[in-house]
């Protein structure tokens, strides 16, 4: 179907000479090649730039054994409003980093420990976190390491 605007313009020399069907099929295989790299090179671009943009405004927050946290935990209790609820349960104190995104908490001594991923966790900057929790790193004290006040 011929659209006015393919009546206007005219159509370039070698769409108008005939090709054998050959040379039509590798002439198409290379167009649609070139614009599937072209497009390839704009959508690697784009992710850089996106990835880059995501870099400068994200921070990296790591826990170490002995660090007291929130947990996100958000309740829905019925008939009250999800504002006014807590949503952060604590402090917590890591216990165990399983991987980079995986750490093991518990609220104290004799409560069951959770295992929870790093995006439900915030630092805790309260003025009194959990001292209960003695890191297993730490060499053991001696006669020797104790300061005597005489």
């Amino acid at each position: 179907m011929k659209l006015p605007t393919d009546l206007m313009l005219v159509r370039p020399l070698e769409e108008t000479q005939e090709r054998s069907l050959p040379e039509f099929v590798e002439d198409l295989r290379e167009r649609i090649d070139r614009i599937h790299r072209y497009a390839r090179e704009k959508l690697k671009m784009h992710s850089d730039k996106m990835k880059q943009r995501l870099d400068t405004t994200s921070t990296e927050t790591a826990f170490q054994p002995g660090d007291a946290v929130w947990l996100y935990a958000p309740k829905r209790t019925k008939g009250k409003s999800p504002k006014l609820q807590r949503n952060w349960e604590g402090p917590y104190t890591i216990m165990k980093k399983n991987n980079d995104l995986v750490y093991n908490i518990q609220l104290s001594p004799r409560s069951k420990p959770k295992v929870v991923h790093l995006a439900r966790l915030a630092k805790y900057t309260g003025h009194d976190p959990p001292k209960w929790f003695v890191v297993e790193d730490s060499p053991p004290r001696t006669e020797d390491s104790v300061i005597w006040n005489e």
